[in-house]
């Protein structure tokens, strides 16, 4: 067997760069937190022995901690590993972070300023709303009002968006918990929680009433997490099937508890 080549932290540094380059035409490029504590080593003692191994194991070991999103000269997005099943999502433009489980996928044009999926459970997801600069003044999430006043303007939101033109289509909906805590952070915040019914009939043109029977199509679970910060207002949502809440309330509530909104330059 052959001895391990050594490589100078010139060489590393060259070999990040064109990986770089190779992946330029991609969103997203992950490295190593072992990569990069190799790096600084050799800054220190000029030289390192790297084991040989297959290309696509370098890869994988290159894109597997932390993220480095690249969204446009203006705005720079960073995720970092948590650890566990979690990863961090930090919007440093736009000034908020948050947990997300690991799994899940994020998907484009979807219309929040970020949003992320399960890619198994298509009605589970979450957002992030942010309220526009132009024509935002909150001081504190209290201008809302109480949260239980929040909590109204939340459903009647939710409400709004899922309007449909189907006959026979009901909703029924009621606020579950509005509450406020300060987080670790000094900032105060309104978590709010709301269920959403609705009912829908398989034969809605029917002409005898009884024939119009209308039975749950869906029955789901929202969780909103609101905050103030640089004079916006900002909403972390999170939608999941009742059921599926039931089974995965912990980790949901976990990525709840990690919304925090941070100050912008």
């Amino acid at each position: 067997m052959s001895k391990s080549p050594k490589v100078t932290s010139c060489a590393v540094t060259i070999l990040i760069i064109n990986i770089l380059q190779h992946c330029s035409n991609i969103q997203t490029v992950e490295f190593s937190y072992l990569t990069v504590s190799a790096s600084l080593s050799l800054f220190g003692t000029a030289t390192a022995k790297i084991s040989a191994v297959p290309r696509r194991n370098v890869l994988s070991t290159m894109l597997s901690t932390s993220t480095i999103l690249l969204l446009g000269p203006r705005q720079i997005t960073l995720a970092e590993t948590s650890g566990g099943a979690f990863r961090e999502y930090i919007d440093i433009f736009d000034g908020y972070t948050f947990l997300y489980p690991k799994s899940w996928i994020q998907v484009r044009g979807a219309g929040a300023d970020i949003f992320f999926r399960d890619p198994f459970v298509l009605d589970e997801n979450m957002s992030v709303e942010i309220s526009s600069p132009s024509s935002s003044k909150y001081m504190s999430v209290e201008d809302l009002g109480p949260p239980e006043k929040a909590a109204e303007k939340v459903l009647k939101q939710y409400l709004t968006e899922f309007m449909s033109t189907r006959l026979g289509v009901r909703r029924e909906s009621n606020v579950l918990s509005a509450v406020s805590k300060v987080a670790d952070d000094g900032k105060l915040y309104y978590e709010v929680e709301v269920n959403i019914k609705s009912y829908a009939s398989n034969n809605e043109l029917a002409v005898m009433p009884q024939d119009r029977v209308q039975s749950l199509e869906w029955d789901r679970r929202y969780l909103s997490v609101l905050g103030v910060e640089n004079k916006r207002l900002y909403e972390l949502r999170l939608q999941t099937p009742e059921q599926v809440f039931m089974q995965e309330e912990e980790d949901i509530r976990r990525v709840m508890d990690s919304f925090r909104v941070i100050k912008t330059a």
